[in-house]
């Protein structure tokens, strides 16, 4: 039988035998023709309620649909649509601000963007007029009666405004209650925000400083001093006070040094409990008006149903917004294009739908989902995580995608934060298959694990994981994998560099990508229910829904 096989197989002309090998499932050039028009100028930098939301939806929709995928939305007139609309409140401050603080007697002018970045209001007003409030320091600006923590001791903010550390008490030390140098929500500027409005204060000022930060000034100026944005609430001023700001570390250590003080004694005081506020000798007036309204965006949602399961999901995410247009970088460019943020994630979800679709159908039910205003606060994964569309009790786990390595294929990967949940565990052993390892979050203090759109579900219980590429880089190593990271964290990371590039090396994002498509692909097949580690904070709310489960 070989002996006949193998005359036919000779017999046969040479052409026929020249079988071309299959296209791979994930290619880099797919990939980089996503990232290469989500980000083109045209595009506008994908702002939220812009003439760039409306080209992104439109891309993503049309992708989607090409690919054969279903429409995701909410149910309405008994159909489902591709969006889910977000409602957000918007303000934007209108010309620049009058910034002035009263430093030892003496009046000193502050420039929008240069040693200050003041935040367009949030709290509902059109108007802010702020008349020579002192300002005290409070430390890291943490109030944690669970870790018997309280730097306010009882001092009363109202008309004040509070000036704070960035970061967690136990960032300098590596020790402590806060879990050493990995970041917990308390260290999060939204929360120091937050705080100061249960307070009571008229403002809250952050210190900045790039180690504690994770990002240099330019990404705080780029960040803070375009429009706003939050969902919209019944009580903004329960979540906002008048003013929000940051200063410049060289700022700060002028207003203690003037008040008779030391900038890092007082640090380091503030890194005890015994820590109690210091009333600067400074106050602060701040004069400026905003645009304010109400506008709606938009999340994008697709959906394959599941073919013995279709009332359990497995969900893909990645933020398609990006800062829009905004303050002119040296080179005069004014474009936040978000190539790698998050132009790389959305070339993922894109691809991943493309590649189910083209395959027999899992037996849980997928959804790929592109969610808007991640930059402004994690705005459209925290509005659907408020109002699902698909219940979060069945949901057995989200896995994000948000800003993916185009630096080549790496041996390692990882993900934001610290968690432990069964969901870590399955990619784990997936990432083995491939034969590359899991190396823990390299830089737990930066809090990735809050700034990810993961976070608005995993808070409500579902096993959720922002991915992220690793950095030991087959080529190159470790060094040169952290060497890049560092430098697209200082000259491109929200700043209008962020673009597409020719060079790019994007066969470790297929990878990365063939990676989280086997993750899925085994959860969509199984009857697992992943779950969070017994002593994660998020078990309890996911244990309450056990009985929708089973």
């Amino acid at each position: 039988m070989r002996f006949m096989l193998a005359c036919l197989l000779a017999a046969l002309p040479a052409r026929v035998l020249a079988i071309t090998p299959p296209e791979p499932l994930f290619s880099p050039q797919r990939l980089s023709g996503h990232i290469r028009t989500l980000s083109s100028d045209a595009f506008e930098g994908r702002g939220p309620a812009t003439a760039g939301e409306t080209k992104t939806l439109a891309y993503l929709i049309q992708q989607f649909q090409a690919a054969g995928l279903q429409p995701g939305g909410p149910l309405k007139n008994g159909k489902r649509g591709w969006t889910q609309d977000v409602p957000l409140l918007r303000s934007e401050i209108v010309g620049q601000p009058d910034i002035a603080m009263d430093i030892a007697g003496a009046k000193t002018p502050l420039v929008q963007g240069n040693e200050i970045a003041i935040r367009a209001p949030m709290d509902g007003e059109k108007t802010i007029a702020i008349d020579n409030a002192p300002l005290i320091f409070v430390g890291y600006g943490v109030k944690a009666p669970e870790r018997n923590w309280d730097d306010f001791k009882g001092v009363d903010l109202h008309g004040k405004i509070m000036v704070v550390l960035v970061n967690d008490p136990d960032y300098e030390t590596g020790q402590g209650d806060f879990g050493g140098k990995a970041m917990t929500y308390y260290g999060r500027w939204t929360y120091k925000y937050e705080e100061g409005a249960r307070q009571g204060a008229a403002g809250v000022i952050v210190i900045h400083e790039t180690d504690p930060a994770s990002y240099g000034w330019a990404t705080v100026k780029n960040s803070n001093t375009n429009p706003q944005f939050d969902i919209v609430r019944k009580d903004p001023k329960a979540s906002h006070t008048a003013m929000e700001a940051w200063i410049q570390r060289d700022l700060a250590v002028k207003l203690f040094q003037t008040s008779g003080l030391d900038f890092e004694a007082l640090k380091k005081q503030a890194q005890t409990r015994d820590f109690k506020p210091v009333e600067l000798k400074a106050t602060m007036s701040a004069a400026y008006t905003a645009n304010v309204s109400t506008i709606t965006s938009h999340n994008v949602l697709a959906r394959l149903p599941g073919t013995k399961h279709p009332g359990e999901t497995v969900m893909y995410t990645a933020h398609w917004d990006h800062l829009g247009v905004g303050a002119p970088d040296a080179k005069g460019d004014r474009i936040y294009n978000g190539a790698v943020d998050n132009g790389t994630g959305q070339a993922a979800l894109l691809e991943l739908a493309r590649a189910f679709a083209s395959l027999p159908r899992t037996d849980r039910s997928l959804v790929f989902m592109a969610v808007t205003a991640e930059e402004k606060g994690l705005l459209g994964s925290e509005f659907y995580a408020t109002n699902p569309v698909y219940p979060l009790a069945t949901t057995a786990g989200v896995i994000n995608m948000d800003a993916l390595s185009v630096t080549g294929p790496t041996k390692d990967f990882t993900i934001s934060g610290t968690a432990k949940l069964g969901l870590l565990d399955d990619l784990i052993a997936e990432g083995r298959k491939q034969g590359r390892s899991y190396t823990p979050d390299p830089r737990v203090e930066a809090g990735g694990f809050y700034r990810s759109d993961h976070f608005s579900m995993a808070k409500r219980g579902v096993p959720a994981i922002s991915f992220g590429s690793g950095r030991d880089l087959v080529n190159g190593g470790r060094e040169k994998g952290d060497a890049l990271a560092k430098d697209y964290t200082a000259n491109r990371y929200h700043q209008p560099g962020d673009e597409w590039s020719a060079d790019w090396d994007l066969s470790g994002m297929a990878q990365d990508v063939g990676l989280l498509y086997d993750l899925g692909r085994d959860l969509a097949n199984s009857r697992e229910w992943p779950n969070w580690s017994e002593d994660s904070e998020f078990r309890a709310e996911r244990d309450k829904t056990a009985a929708e489960r089973r």
